[in-house]
C-alpha cells in the first residue's frame, strides 16, 4: 500500500511537472515590453547622471521623465548609454526609441524627426567675472574676446552669429563644465549656455556672476524617429496629463529649475499647440548645404595642418635628443629617458592633452593651440626618439668601428656616417607617424581648438546625417596625407638610387 501511494505521488509530480514545461506561452507570466530611450549621462544632472550612492541607478529631471513617459504607455524604462552629440543620429539607426537629455528644440529637427511637445523652456544667458557684470550685459559688449560655448547648440549658433556682427572670438567645449572653470581662471571671457546649466556651474564653482537678462529662449524636447509620429503623439497626450495633474511642476522644483517663468511658460503649453523654439534669436537655415559649410572646414583644415606640421617638428626635435640620449647617455640618463618615452606610451594621449591644459592651470595656463602642440609633439616625440635609436643601432658596428680607426670623433661619426644612413631608415616610419599625427589632432577638440573634425562633427549635427560631412571630411583628410605619402616614397626611391 505504501509502495502504490509512493509511485502515485511520484506520477502525480511527473504530470504536473511535464505541465509546466509544456503549458502554452500565453500563460506565463507577462511582462511589460520596454521602452528604450536614449541619453547622455556623461552630461550629469539636472538631467541624467549617475546616483552617487549607486552607480548602477540614474536620476536627474530627463529620467523622471522617461519613466513617466514609458508608463503612460504602458511599458518599462531602459536607458541606452549615448554621447550627446549622437542622440539624433542613434534614434534615426534605430539604436532606441526616444531620445532625452536636453535636446534642443529647433526648427530643423522637425525636418527629419517626430518631435514631442517642448516640456521645458530655458534661458540663454551670459556668465561673466564679477569684475565685468557692469559692462557686459550682451555679446555686443564683447567684441574681440573670447566667448565660451558648447558646439551643435543654440547658443553655438549665437555666438558665431556674434562673431560676424560684434567681433567675438567663438570658444566651442564638449562638455559644459570646463568652460565655466576656465571664464573663473581667465582663459575666457564669458559663457553663454542654458540658465539650467549655468546656474549647476554657479553652485559647484562659484567665482562668477550670470547676467539675469535672457538673450534668447529655446526648449528641451524629445526626439523619436520620423516614422513613429503615431508614437510620438501617444508621449505628448501623456505630457500633457502630466502637466494638468502637476507631475512635471513636482519633477522641476525637485530639481530646483522651476520658477514663475516656467510656470506660465507650462500654461501657455496646455493653451496653444506645439510651440517651437525663438527662431528669432537664432536663424538656423532648414537645411545645411555644403556650400554653407565648406568655407569653415577648409579653415578648420588649415588649423589641422598647421597644428600637425608644428607639433610633428617639435616631435622630431625632441625624439632626436631622446635617442641621442639614450644611445650614447651615461645610464642614469638612459634610465630617465627610457621612463619618460614608456611613461608617454603607455598612457592615453587624451589624458596628457587634459593634464596638460586643465591639470596644470595653476602653475602654466597655456593657450588652447599652445598646449594642443606641445601635448601631441611630447606624446609624438616617444614614439619618433624609438624610430630613431633603431634606426641608429641598426648601422653595422663594423662601419662604425672602421670610422673611428680613420679617427673620427664621436660627433662626426654621427653626422658623417651613423645620421645619414639612419635618416633613411627611418624616413617611412616617420611619415607614417605624421599622417597618423594628422589624425591624432581630432583629439584637441577636448581642450577648444577647433579643428577639421570637431568642425564637421558641428556640420552633422546641423545637417541630422554623417554621410556628407563625413565625405568632406575624409576628401579634406586624404587631400592633406596623400601628397605627402607620395613624396615619402619619391625620396626613398631617390636616395636607393644614390
Amino acid at each position: 500500500m505504501i509502495q502504490f501511494a509512493t509511485r502515485l505521488l511520484s506520477l502525480a509530480a511527473l504530470l504536473v511537472g511535464t505541465w509546466a514545461c509544456t503549458r502554452p506561452p500565453d500563460a506565463k507570466p507577462e511582462t511589460r515590453p520596454r521602452l528604450l530611450w536614449g541619453g547622455d549621462a556623461e552630461g550629469g544632472a539636472p538631467f541624467v547622471e549617475a546616483d552617487a550612492a549607486d552607480p548602477t541607478r540614474l536620476r536627474g529631471f530627463d529620467v523622471e521623465i522617461a519613466t513617466m513617459i514609458a508608463q503612460g504607455l504602458g511599458r518599462e524604462p531602459q536607458f541606452v548609454q549615448v554621447a550627446w552629440a549622437s542622440i539624433e543620429q542613434s534614434v534615426a539607426r534605430g539604436d532606441f526609441t526616444i531620445g532625452m537629455s536636453g535636446l534642443e528644440d529647433r526648427p530643423a529637427l522637425h525636418e527629419r524627426f517626430a518631435v514631442s511637445l517642448p516640456y521645458y523652456e530655458f534661458r540663454e544667458v551670459l556668465a561673466v567675472r564679477a569684475a565685468d557684470s557692469a559692462r557686459v550685459h550682451t555679446l555686443a559688449d564683447l567684441r574681440g574676446r573670447r566667448v565660451a560655448t558648447l558646439g551643435s547648440t543654440m547658443a553655438w549658433d549665437m555666438v558665431l552669429a556674434a562673431k560676424s556682427a560684434h567681433g567675438v572670438v567663438p570658444v566651442s567645449y564638449d562638455d559644459d563644465v570646463h568652460p565655466y572653470s576656465d571664464l573663473v581662471s581667465g582663459r575666457v571671457d564669458a559663457v553663454l549656455l542654458d540658465h539650467v546649466l549655468a546656474e549647476r556651474s554657479l553652485r559647484r564653482i562659484g567665482g562668477f556672476v550670470i547676467q539675469p537678462e535672457a538673450l534668447a529662449r529655446g526648449h528641451y524636447v524629445a526626439v523619436l524617429a520620423a516614422g513613429d509620429s503615431a508614437l510620438r503623439d501617444s508621449v505628448n497626450t501623456t505630457l500633457r496629463a502630466r502637466l494638468r495633474d502637476g507631475a512635471l511642476e513636482r519633477v522641476f522644483r525637485s530639481w530646483d529649475v522651476w520658477d514663475a517663468s516656467q510656470a506660465a511658460y507650462q500654461q501657455q503649453v496646455l493653451r496653444d499647440s506645439l510651440p517651437r523654439s525663438d527662431a528669432a534669436a537664432v536663424e538656423r537655415g532648414a537645411a545645411a548645404s555644403i556650400a554653407t559649410y565648406l568655407p569653415g572646414l577648409l579653415r578648420a583644415a588649415v588649423i589641422t595642418l598647421l597644428l600637425s606640421v608644428l607639433a610633428m617638428a617639435l616631435a622630431v626635435a625632441i625624439g632626436i635628443g631622446l635617442a641621442a640620449g639614450r644611445v650614447y647617455g651615461a645610464r642614469p640618463l638612459r634610465i630617465v629617458l627610457t621612463a619618460y618615452v614608456e611613461i608617454i606610451r603607455g598612457t592615453p594621449v587624451l589624458l596628457q592633452l587634459f593634464v596638460l591644459y586643465y591639470g596644470l592651470s595653476d602653475v602654466v595656463r597655456l593657450p588652447a593651440f599652445a598646449a594642443a602642440v606641445i601635448g601631441l609633439g611630447l606624446n609624438y616625440a616617444a614614439y619618433e626618439s624609438e624610430i630613431y635609436r633603431a634606426a641608429l643601432e641598426a648601422i653595422p658596428t663594423l662601419q662604425l668601428e672602421a670610422a673611428r680607426t680613420l679617427g673620427l670623433s664621436e660627433l662626426q661619426i654621427l653626422r658623417l656616417v651613423r645620421g645619414p644612413q639612419a635618416l633613411r631608415l627611418a624616413l617611412a616610419p616617420m611619415t607614417n607617424d605624421f599622417v597618423a599625427l594628422l589624425k591624432d589632432s581630432s583629439l584637441v577638440s577636448v581642450i577648444t581648438v577647433v579643428e577639421l573634425t570637431k568642425q564637421t562633427a558641428i556640420y552633422a549635427t546641423n545637417a541630422g546625417t554623417w554621410a556628407i560631412p563625413g565625405a568632406l571630411c575624409a576628401i579634406v583628410y586624404l587631400s592633406m596625407s596623400l601628397p605627402l605619402s607620395r613624396m615619402a616614397r619619391r625620396l626613398e626611391q631617390r636616395w636607393a638610387l644614390t
